[in-house]
């Protein structure tokens, strides 16, 4: 009895030992953002990954940007996809201007640096701001940019969520750059209703982002930004790097997920949860599969 005691301790150790120098010892915690793109982009990290061996925990729909960056830094998540415009302006509260290497560069080195983070490789989905209207709109007011819209704007109305009217690439950046001021703003308390709101006419103007399905479904026009208020935003995994040091794996998994993504497949990914009503875990693993991941 004490020899088979003794001798399973020393399996136990053993199987102990051989999981903690493992390269997936450590379950990896996956989390997102509290909207559709969000969801499923975690779910394709989360079966990326799980299919190349990594144990995941999801924690998804966290909330907002920063919600889930705290979440982050206390160590609750390792990981969820992020886009770097975003964390310029909310986290680094850097400069706005500048390309999309300059923007990935600044963020990625201030992570490292101050938070112990890291960003891996970027998708190719630039999800950026597109201040939307009608077509009837955009021809009766002879609307092709955003230099168009600021002459006009007085006799128009904007709607949006309440931050949109805060940020400084939000209404307050239209106005500097653009000398934008609408007639009224609407606020809106949740996400989406912006479109039902444009489309249906209690509104003359709003913004989307440039992987919204709805704009294309809805023939939408999308006013250039001419001098270039937007910053990029591109989505990237970011990773604490204790976890990413302890799972070296997930970079190499990520890092060949990431440029399949691009704005066009996000759209169909996005209304295919939005339009069609599928789960984002179905989508993902649709899209996985396609990809022969």
């Amino acid at each position: 009895m004490i020899l088979r005691s003794v001798a399973s301790i020393g399996f136990g150790v053993l199987v102990a030992l051989t999981a903690a120098t493992s390269g997936f010892a450590q379950t990896v915690k996956i989390g997102s953002k509290n909207f559709t793109e969000q969801f499923v982009v975690a779910e394709i990290y989360a079966q990326a990954l799980e299919k190349a061996g990594v144990t995941v925990e999801r924690r998804l729909n966290l909330g907002a940007t920063l919600i889930a960056h705290s979440a982050l830094t206390s160590g609750e998540i390792d990981l969820y996809p992020e886009y770097t415009g975003t964390a310029l302006a909310a986290v680094v509260k850097g400069d706005l201007s500048g390309s999309a290497d300059k923007i990935y560069k600044d963020v990625k080195d201030y992570y490292e640096k101050n938070l112990q983070l890291t960003l891996l490789e970027p998708t190719q989905i630039n999800n950026g701001y597109a201040i939307i209207t009608l077509p009837e709109t955009a021809e009766k007011y002879k609307l092709k940019t955003l230099t168009d819209l600021g002459p006009a704007s007085k006799e128009l109305s904007f709607g949006a969520e309440g931050g949109f009217g805060e940020r400084k690439d939000g209404l307050p950046g239209l106005k500097q750059v653009y000398g934008i001021e609408f007639k009224d703003f609407r606020i809106f308390a949740k996400l989406g209703i912006r479109y039902s709101a444009l489309t249906s006419k209690n509104i003359d103007v709003s913004y989307g982002f440039s992987t919204d399905w709805q704009i294309a479904d809805s023939s939408l026009v999308v006013l250039d930004d001419d001098k270039h208020l937007f910053p990029p935003y591109y989505l990237v995994p970011v990773i604490r790097q204790d976890a990413l040091t302890k799972n070296p794996k997930i970079a190499e998994v990520l890092n060949k997920v990431s440029p399949l993504l691009t704005n066009e497949i996000m759209r169909d990914l996005n209304a295919a949860v939005e339009r069609d009503k599928k789960e984002p875990k179905e989508v993902a693993a649709e899209f996985l599969k396609e990809k022969n991941i």
